[in-house]
């Protein structure tokens, strides 16, 4: 597996990514209580055949809070700072849960810059749960910390059982646990409360670039009747639920995860660009015959 290196991306608020590897451009982005670690064995993984990033989003573990309230998109225009931190024009975006929506909404803002989508364990907006199924996303995260007064650390373990399925051994759980208790309060509450109001419904039917969905058998978050629903929608998508998996497919079940989305991934090859150095080597190589042209 390709070595990990971190690295700090500049700019209000500046961001903080775990790289691996060369060549085309894919970042993992993690859900509404992760971070940047809850990708690390698939940087690795996937860092043997591309530029495999995962970041923190602004807010979350390494990278900067920020003042005023948040708007979601403004995650979007923070994945359009790491194209162009890495110089690149298009890029492969895997997206889990809150993740995916901001996949979602980076592809309706910025097309062109989209080479294919991966969203794992996802959904459009909070219209798709009951109003039963909002209230408790909602008491589980943000009375604890707005009226109770406490901290992330508090919430973690109970939040952190409810993503995960009976089949998640203590590790996985204990890494869900030690991700959630990272969490930047202040720019979680922001974060919970801005994901509420957020919706990419619509747009469904508008994607037009190869898309991936993966599920979680036993995921009762984002269910796979979800995935299904989403499914119809996006036209040429394909769908895999992943057995006696929960919310967080990549961590409980990481093989059965990485068999969907290597294939998915390796057929896009050659839809995203390589970077500036690769574009520089293409043209090194063509110089010599060239000039042995010329000669002729």
């Amino acid at each position: 597996m390709a070595a990990i290196r971190t690295r700090h991306i500049p700019g209000t608020p500046g961001l903080t990514v775990d790289e691996a590897g060369t060549g085309e451009l894919v970042l993992f982005m993690h859900g509404i209580g992760g971070n940047r670690t809850n990708w690390t064995q698939q940087v690795a993984r996937f860092g043997d055949h591309f530029l495999a990033v995962a970041w923190d989003a602004r807010g979350y573990n390494g990278s900067e809070d920020y003042d005023g309230e948040l708007d979601f998109s403004d995650f979007a225009r923070d994945v359009l700072r790491v194209l162009k931190f890495y110089g690149r024009t298009k890029l492969h975006l895997v997206g889990l849960s809150m993740g995916g929506r901001i996949a979602q909404d980076f592809y309706a803002l910025y097309p062109r810059h989209v080479a294919s989508l991966a969203i794992v364990a996802s959904f459009t907006g909070f219209q798709n749960f009951s109003d039963a199924d909002r209230r408790k996303f909602l008491s589980l995260r943000l009375k604890p910390l707005v009226e109770d007064g406490k901290e992330p650390r508090d919430i973690a373990p109970v939040v952190a059982r409810t993503l995960c399925s009976p089949n998640a051994t203590e590790e996985q759980y204990q890494r869900l646990v030690a991700s959630m208790a990272a969490l930047h309060k202040g720019s979680y509450v922001k974060t919970v409360k801005a994901t509420t109001l957020f919706d990419r419904t619509a747009n469904l039917d508008k994607i037009a670039v190869p898309t991936m969905l993966i599920f979680g058998e036993a995921d009762t978050l984002t269910t796979a009747d979800m995935g299904r629903q989403m499914h119809a929608r996006i036209k040429g998508s394909r769908l895999v639920v992943v057995p006696k998996a929960g919310h967080l497919v990549n961590l409980e079940q990481p093989e059965a995860f990485e068999a969907a989305l290597e294939p998915f991934l390796f057929a896009q090859r050659g839809r995203a660009d390589a970077g500036a150095a690769k574009r520089a080597a293409r043209a090194a190589r063509r110089k010599p015959a060239a000039k042995a042209k010329r000669r002729r």
